[in-house]
């Protein structure tokens, strides 16, 4: 399992989760990893969970000089950026009636802003170095349809998928590939708050929403992390050479396009 061989990686939010699934996958791979995280002392858990080819960098995607200061010390630890996984990201729900400025702009300055100006940073690193690399993209079934009480959270998902098409038919001139990948549901910590939230505002009781709509879907279950990394290695290797601005639904069947 040598796909990505000699290959180096930031993967943004990865210090839990689906980021931290896609650190492992890739250095079962045989790439070596950053784990950026805003929380530097759980990322340098996980990059010491993982071992040598893994190491943690401190990492605020709302703030430039974060991001900045995040790719040069990934390029001094491990010599250059050939992946860039943007996962980072936060979710929140009300109705439109609720929907705060803060709110709105928090979520924007993450999801949306955050994967644009990562996404030009390491953009920059690899043409400099005539690096033909690889950019995936964490966008959401959201993005492709919208939700009563998820419309800050679906807005910037859609975000993401055409930042994933603008910037990808752009890039794709400097060999640089930009896709994303769309996943459905996903089971852990993550979903626990998003289960919350329909807790609050639909009235169910903490679970319920999360057992309604793991029966949905056409798979049978919830998807894990763990369902995301074949796509992840895939658009990072060779073999997806040709697949440029592309978003993939993973997702068991929820959404079909």
């Amino acid at each position: 399992m040598t796909q990505l061989a000699g290959k180096s990686a930031l993967i943004t939010g990865a210090a839990r989760g689906i980021g931290l699934a896609f650190a492992k996958a890739y250095v079962a791979e045989g790439a070596r990893v950053a784990i950026g995280d805003i929380d530097i002392d759980r990322a340098r858990i996980a990059a010491t969970q993982i071992g040598n080819s893994a190491i943690a960098v401190q990492m605020d995607v709302t703030d430039q000089s974060s991001i900045d200061t995040a790719v040069t010390e990934t390029v001094k630890a491990l010599g250059q950026i050939d992946i860039l996984i943007n996962n980072a990201a936060i979710f929140t729900a009300a109705p439109v009636a609720e929907i705060t400025r803060q709110d709105y702009k928090r979520v924007f300055d993450i999801n949306v802003s955050g994967t644009l100006f990562t996404m030009q940073a390491v953009a920059n690193h690899m043409i400099k170095r005539g690096i033909k690399g690889r950019i995936i993209n964490m966008a959401s079934q959201a993005g492709r349809r919208g939700e009563s009480l998820v419309s800050v959270y679906c807005a910037s998902k859609a975000a993401v998928i055409s930042l994933t098409q603008s910037v990808g038919l752009n890039l794709i001139q400097h060999g640089i590939n930009v896709n994303a990948i769309s996943p459905g549901v996903v089971d852990g910590e993550h979903w626990d708050g998003v289960d919350a939230f329909f807790a609050k505002y639909e009235g169910k009781s903490p679970g319920q929403k999360k057992k309604e709509v793991a029966v949905a879907v056409p798979f049978g279950r919830m998807g894990t992390a763990d369902d995301l990394t074949g796509m992840a290695v895939f658009l990072a290797s060779d073999s997806a050479s040709y697949v440029v601005a592309q978003t993939y639904n993973v997702d068991g069947g929820n959404w079909m396009s």
